[in-house]
Formats: structure tokens, sequence, C-alpha cells
């Protein structure tokens, strides 16, 4: 069934959603941990601000990144200056627009982790003299892992069949920037149905794991919190 069919757009996606999560879980977490302390409308225009991937049209986001990073935007300038390769049409490229595109759906469920957590836990550990990093790591990471592995496995799989962004900020460059989401675009305009068969039923195989994953997780913390 493999054979014949070019894998390497399904690699290329792996590595984007791989980097993307990574990223995503390490600078979503201080993002994540002061949205859930502040109040007020300042909370309620950076969660509007978070959130607005799930509203905004993907080739919108993809235009407006594109004239930022690009050679003539502020950021792509800044990156030229110190001697790095253009952004667009990159895998660094890719990874900063999935980043963007996937952010809602790892800082909410992170959100929500911490806002249900509280501050009781951590405080009691500062009364034992838990500096703010070892409390962190002690207290609040293993209280919050099931939100964790829920932002991770969504942001991954949510980045594993972006397409509009991708498209626009790093075009369908085979071996470079075309991940699996174009390829299969591109058997089916080209009326290359087996190869867009085997490629789709691996993503749609890879989707079912990550949800059934969600879900079980959510239900087994249900369960030992009854």
């Amino acid at each position: 069934m493999l054979a014949g069919v070019d894998l390497q757009p399904l690699w290329i996606s792996l590595q984007v959603a791989f980097y993307t999560t990574i990223l995503l879980i390490i600078l979503g977490t201080p993002l994540a941990l002061w949205l859930a302390r502040v109040q007020g409308m300042k909370k309620a225009v950076f969660e509007a601000m978070v959130a607005l991937p799930l509203v905004l049209p993907p080739t919108v986001l993809g235009f407006y990144l594109l004239v930022t990073i690009g050679p003539g935007g502020p950021i792509g300038e800044l990156w030229a200056s110190m001697g790095f390769s253009p952004l667009p049409f990159s895998m660094s490229g890719l990874v900063i627009g999935s980043f963007l595109y996937s952010l809602p759906f790892a800082i909410q469920p992170l959100m929500n982790g911490f806002e249900q957590l509280g501050s009781r836990s951590s405080e009691v550990a500062a009364t034992l003299g838990a500096g703010p990093i070892d409390r962190f790591f002690s207290v609040t990471l293993p209280l919050t892992r099931r939100h964790y592995l829920v932002a991770a496995t969504l942001a991954f799989a949510h980045t594993m069949g972006e397409f509009g962004v991708i498209l626009m900020i790093g075009g369908n460059i085979p071996g470079v920037t075309q991940v699996a989401s174009i390829a299969i675009y591109d058997h089916v305009d080209a009326l290359e149905y087996s190869e867009a068969h085997v490629l789709s039923a691996i993503m749609l195989g890879m989707s079912l794991v990550v949800l059934t994953i969600v879900y079980g997780v959510n239900r087994r913390m249900e369960l030992k919190l009854r």
C-alpha cells in the first residue's frame, strides 16, 4: 500500500508539529499562568487575542505573518541583520506560523488547569520554604499534568492538519515546506487518488489516536475525582 508513495511530506509535518508543540508548552506555560491569575478587562482582551486563530481565516494570519517576518518586515529585517537565513519558505517559518495558529489549543487547557488548581497548594509549599521554580515543578506541574497532556496532544494534532497558514508562509516546496496536508491537495488535484488515500488514512489514524488519548485521560481523571 505504501509502495510508490512519498512519505516525506508526512515526516515534515511530524517535525513541524513536534517543534511547535515543544515551543507551545515551554513558552505557553508562563502566559497561561499569567492569564489564570489576571482579572478584569485585561484578561478578556488577552484571552481574545490568544483565541483569535480559532475564528481568523488561516490565510489572513498567514498574510500578516508573511508581511511581518518577510525580508521587508520588522522581524524579518532584524532576523536578517543577525545573519540568519530568511524565515519565509523555511522550517523555522513554518514553526513560527504553526506556533501562533495552534496557540489557543495549548493555552486554554493549561489556563483551565491553573485556574482549577488555584493558589492554595503553591502558598502552602511557599510556607515550607519552596521557591517559585521549586513550587512549580514539585506542586503545580504534577497537579496539572493532565492538562499538559491535553494541551500537547491537541496542539500536535492541530499543527499536523494545518494548511492555510503553512501555504502562505512556506509555500509548497517538495522536501522543504511541503507538509502532508498540502501533499494530499496536490495528489487530489493531479487525480492521484491512491497516494491521497494513503496520506489521508495515516492522518486520520493519527487524529483518532490523539483524540482517544485526550478523552481517555479526561475520563480516567473524572473517575478518580468521584
